[in-house]
């Protein structure tokens, strides 16, 4: 399926989600989105003070070589500034794990109960229809997790974009060129990661029937019910021969796609590492030609480290849907 159709019905679930995590606790959705907001803004505002202390020192170390001494507090308060901008940011993202944890345990006993009332009306042969169980373990498993993880991933995207257009707002000054090298450098992993997620999910679909069947070999080799049966019988040592055949040929289409997954990871993440090396030597010529001063170096190239990583962040995201 292409990635824009996944986005498509991932949006869609995304705002099921929503509205469940919202009748779930309103308050505890409303610090989610806060703390969103905030955790997205700082790190420009942080990279933006980093700038005016650079060029705070640098001015009062002149002024001491030039007069003798040089005051100190245009150069603390931007410290304090800081400092405070830092611990904000710190306690948005600690609001934001405590609110998930507890959104989670919330959310898994809303869910759960609906599923268990849903059972209730449901038929036997239902019930013994493989496909039907299948997806009811797999509702069952994910229950407490999958609809904060749509919201918490559609917040992140949130945060990311908000992060990227602050920071987009600061680098323009520099040159709009930049913004197009800050996007091509995530470009390639992303094309990799979208290949090969695509290559999980089919195979995580797939070996469904195989991963039940294992569970139930361990359930005749384990359970009190069963066993006696199994071993006066002698079943056992070809049921853990078919656990383990089952196990290896898993584990083999695992390691395949893992290596590929990884190896492509590598060499196409050299690419997007170039790109940054490329905008950090861009950065230094212009301010070893005076062009910008020595802080508003130190800010750019924070800028093009935090934006990079999180271009990829979200093109990621966006590969999981």
């Amino acid at each position: 399926m292409p990635v824009f159709k996944r986005f498509i019905s991932f949006m869609h679930q995304a705002l099921r989600a929503m509205h469940l995590v919202w009748t779930t606790s309103r308050a505890l959705s409303i610090g989610l989105i806060v703390a969103t907001l905030i955790a997205g803004l700082l790190p420009a505002l942080a990279a933006w003070l980093g700038q005016r202390i650079v060029d705070a020192v640098v001015a009062a170390m002149q002024l001491h070589a030039s007069a003798g001494e040089a005051p100190l507090w245009p150069v603390l308060r931007y410290v304090l500034f800081e400092a405070g901008v830092l611990a904000l940011l710190a306690a948005a993202q600690r609001g934001l794990s405590v609110q998930q944890a507890l959104l989670r345990v919330l959310l898994g006993q809303k869910v759960n109960t609906l599923i268990l009332e849903k059972a209730r009306t449901l038929s036997l042969s239902q019930f013994e229809d493989s496909e039907f169980y299948d997806k009811l373990v797999r509702v069952r498993r994910e229950a407490s997790t999958r609809p904060l993880a749509l919201v918490t991933k559609s917040l992140g995207l949130l945060q990311n974009l908000i992060s990227l257009i602050s920071f987009a707002v600061l680098l323009v000054h520099f040159s709009p060129w930049a913004l197009l090298i800050l996007v091509l450098g995530a470009l390639p992993v992303f094309f990799a990661e979208a290949h090969f997620s695509g290559d999980a999910f089919r195979l995580f679909t797939r070996r469904a029937p195989e991963t039940r069947r294992q569970n139930y070999i361990e359930t005749l080799l384990s359970h009190e019910g069963y066993i006696k049966e199994v071993k006066l019988f002698g079943f056992a040592p070809l049921l853990l021969k078919r656990y383990r055949d089952t196990f290896e040929r898993l584990y083999a289409e695992d390691r395949r796609l893992t290596v590929r997954r990884d190896g492509w990871g590598f060499l196409l993440g050299l690419l997007g590492t170039a790109a940054f090396y490329l905008a950090y030597a861009w950065v230094v010529v212009d301010a070893v030609h005076g062009r910008i001063t020595l802080g508003q170096m130190t800010m750019y190239l924070v800028l093009f480290k935090q934006g990079q990583a999180a271009v990829s962040s979200s093109l990621s995201a966006l590969c999981g849907f």
